[in-house]
């Protein structure tokens, strides 16, 4: 399978040779107010990373005002036990009359700005605003019809895998080229809030990268941005995480979000880590070729008549390189000098 083409999504190119794709996830963190969602965006923009996203739902959309068990989440769940989903969509859905002015920020500000759709009225709403790209969500990679319908707009489809199986995943790579959209990123991810880094599995990234031959990211709710770095170190092209101006009181996700300077960290570290992939070859670089000069080799350290012979009070292995290897005092010890030589002077076959 050959390597999949670079991605476009606004001014910003997606591929191995740029540096990751950072995309902030705004989720429910503009806790209910507009001017904090237009702050994050500005957060976003001073950070260094290229996107922010949102979610794009209304409660009605997304599930129906039920009380029964198989609406309400588990007692035992860390963050939001016991809670509907009616509830808890309600408090985190961003308002679709917010889109436009998130969006025209965004752009205004040199970042990509784009939404998971989770149905085909946020599809509608998020063509009208000219998204560069949809975002397909875990729990969305088995809604096949929804993900026909964003990937057969054209633009690139970022598909998250939380919870898939491998056929699963399958299933939602074959449904988007189905259109003839092969833009598709895949994001390993954990689909647990918050997940535990040792349930992250980051090695399935090559994995996958092999078995669809698409771009492969992380979606990643850890804390921190250990686990995006080393994602990188995999071959990962795109991050996401989600972000809060402020942990403490930060909104419904901020618990495993980055703070303003964390995202900063992260955007800065990621291209730290892209530039250190390199190439797969090993010997010296240029920078090196200065430190090529001081290797240790064998050097005259005392002054010498001819005839006197060689000993280790008068021939050691110091720094710089010039002399005979390291190696040849075994074979020149003993042997007579055959002229003078002064102290630090490089040793050579024709002085013995």
């Amino acid at each position: 399978m050959s390597d999949p083409v670079d991605i476009t999504i606004g001014k910003h190119t997606i591929g191995p040779g740029h540096r990751p794709f950072i995309i902030a996830e705004v989720s429910g963190n503009h806790d209910g107010s507009l001017d904090k969602a237009l702050d994050i965006v500005r957060m976003v923009a001073d950070s260094g990373a290229q996107a922010v996203k949102l979610q794009t739902y209304k409660p009605e959309t997304i599930t129906i005002d039920s009380d029964a068990p198989d609406f309400r989440l588990s007692d035992g769940h860390e963050l939001w036990g016991g809670r509907t989903l009616w509830d808890l969509y309600q408090e985190a859905h961003t308002p679709w009359e917010w889109h436009q002015p998130i969006f025209e920020l965004a752009n205004s500000l040199g970042l990509a700005c784009f939404s998971s759709p989770f149905d085909p009225t946020a599809i509608d709403l998020l063509e009208s605003l000219d998204t560069p790209a949809y975002k397909i969500a875990s729990s969305e990679i088995v809604d096949l019809p929804l993900v026909r319908l964003a990937a057969s707009k054209g633009k690139p489809m970022i598909i998250s895998t939380g919870m898939a199986s491998i056929s699963e995943i399958d299933a939602a790579v074959a449904a988007a080229r189905s259109t003839g959209n092969d833009q598709i990123v895949v994001l390993s991810c954990t689909a647990d809030y918050p997940a535990n880094p040792a349930d992250s599995n980051l090695r399935g990234i090559p994995v996958l990268r092999d078995a669809f031959g698409t771009h492969i990211g992380l979606s990643d709710h850890t804390p921190g941005i250990g686990a995006p770095l080393a994602a990188v170190a995999l071959g990962a092209v795109v991050v996401e995480k989600h972000v809060t101006l402020a942990r403490e009181g930060g909104g419904v996700d901020s618990s495993f979000s980055l703070e303003p300077a964390e995202l900063a960290s992260l955007a800065r570290e990621s291209e730290v880590a892209w530039q250190c992939l390199g190439q797969p070859r090993i010997g010296a670089t240029e920078g090196e070729r200065e430190g090529l000069r001081f290797r240790r080799s064998l050097y005259v350290v005392q002054d010498v008549r001819a005839g006197d012979r060689v000993t280790a009070d008068n021939v050691r292995s110091i720094r710089p390189a010039g002399g005979l290897a390291t190696d040849a005092f075994d074979v020149v010890e003993g042997r007579t000098f055959t002229t003078d030589v002064a102290r630090g002077t490089a040793l050579s076959w024709d002085l013995v």
